[in-house]
């Protein structure tokens, strides 16, 4: 049997071309669906995976379609070829194409070599953009740059309201209210509060201990 694969990552996007495709090329059935290539557990692919028997064929139009990621792709592609016993072929690129021989080279053996090549490609290429992503930052930020969101802007009487929440003298429900913050800005603030006055009682009874331990030292 022959089986055709086609997939979509959202459900705006169309499956037309791919299904016209796999027709011209003749297929048995087509497994179809859109979801996103980041996972291997789509409910169309897993079908396909466990209707296949020995000797049958998946046709997909471009190794794309299979997944996203090159490390899944290789071991879905082994679970396929080596553990199932099928064929897969790949229409927009030749050389993945189990059922060929390429100069006297098994399809299996060849498409598991472009597979590998491609796995180390895509994952020196993601190392280069981490590497470029850390050097721009660096640069960004030498250059006074911040990044992250842009701290709220609190009024001097939103900050009254926050203190009286701290302090217990209103509900904080009420003080959010009447702060006009919303509530992850107000809740924010009112940690920093806290935090502000736990680093002082800290710093406060550190002097303190000090202050005690250089008497003791003088004595």
């Amino acid at each position: 049997m022959r089986y055709g694969y086609a997939r979509v990552s959202t459900k705006s996007q169309n499956l037309d071309r791919q299904i016209v495709e796999l027709n011209k090329i003749g297929v048995d059935k087509i497994f179809q669906e859109k979801e996103s290539g980041k996972s291997f557990d789509r409910q169309q692919y897993r079908s396909l995976i466990r209707t296949i028997k020995k000797g049958d064929e998946i046709i997909i139009l471009s190794i794309d379609r299979l997944g996203r990621k090159y490390e899944e792709i290789l071991a879905n592609w082994q679970l396929i070829t080596q553990k199932k016993c099928c064929d897969i072929q790949v229409l927009d690129m030749p050389l993945l194409n189990t059922k060929t021989q390429i100069n006297g080279l098994d399809g299996k053996f060849v498409s598991n070599l472009v597979l590998q090549i491609l796995s180390y490609v895509a994952q020196k290429e993601r190392d280069n953009n981490k590497i470029r992503q850390a050097q721009g930052i660096k640069v960004a930020k030498e250059k006074g740059i911040k990044f992250g969101r842009p701290k709220a802007y609190i009024s001097n009487q939103a900050n009254e309201y926050i203190l009286k929440a701290k302090n217990h003298e209103l509900p904080v429900s009420q003080a959010i209210y009447k702060s006009g913050l919303s509530r992850g800005t107000f809740y924010r603030r009112l940690k920093e509060y806290n935090n502000e006055e736990y680093e002082r009682t800290w710093i406060s009874k550190s002097r303190n201990k000090a202050s005690k331990w250089n008497i003791k030292g003088n004595t």
